[in-house]
């Protein structure tokens, strides 16, 4: 497990990838699931060292614990497409990566890279985006969040979805 793992954090992003499941999303279902088709797509728009620095910032998101994480999930080389699909993500992620690698990020230590990473994402929990990181940190998380809980590993492992299924009943509901 991951230093710096927060439980709460995974419950959130489990709560946040059903919602991204349930609501309309400008991808098919078919590019959505896509990324579990080949083990090492080709990349699409991100550089080498921009794809390795999604790769450890998804895998910061969602690290692997009784389920794999984000990155065995596919999730970089999803972001990859999205971002490779829109002008204004590929501005964005190629300034917030130049700024993440002026910071040598991926030569920091797991410690140095939550705690840069910490003051950003709880500014963008408190609705502020106005810093180009901020901009950045909101499409990665919640970009690391779509297409980890769009994916099998995160749908059907992760939260136990088991597909569309007729049900005679629905269970009594004793929480309120």
């Amino acid at each position: 497990m991951a230093e710096g793992y927060n439980p709460e954090r995974r419950e959130a992003l489990k709560i946040l990838g059903a919602i991204g499941t349930t609501c309309a999303f400008p991808f098919a279902g078919d590019e959505l699931y896509g990324q579990q088709v080949a083990a090492a797509p080709a990349r699409k728009f991100l550089t080498q060292p921009e794809f390795a620095m999604v790769s450890r910032i998804a895998d910061l998101t969602i690290p692997q614990t009784d389920t794999p994480g984000a990155v065995a999930a596919g999730v970089p080389a999803y972001i990859d497409y999205v971002v490779s699909t829109n002008k204004g993500f590929q501005e964005l992620f190629r300034s917030g990566l130049a700024w993440l690698d002026g910071q040598r990020f991926l030569e920091m230590s797991e410690e140095r890279q939550i705690a840069l990473l910490t003051p950003i994402s709880a500014a963008v929990d408190a609705g502020k985006d106005d810093a180009p990181q901020e901009k950045f940190w909101r499409a990665m998380k919640g970009m690391t969040a779509d297409g980890y809980y769009t994916s099998k590993i995160g749908l059907v492992q992760e939260l136990g979805y088991s597909g569309n299924m007729a049900r005679s009943g629905f269970p009594e509901c004793h929480e309120h």
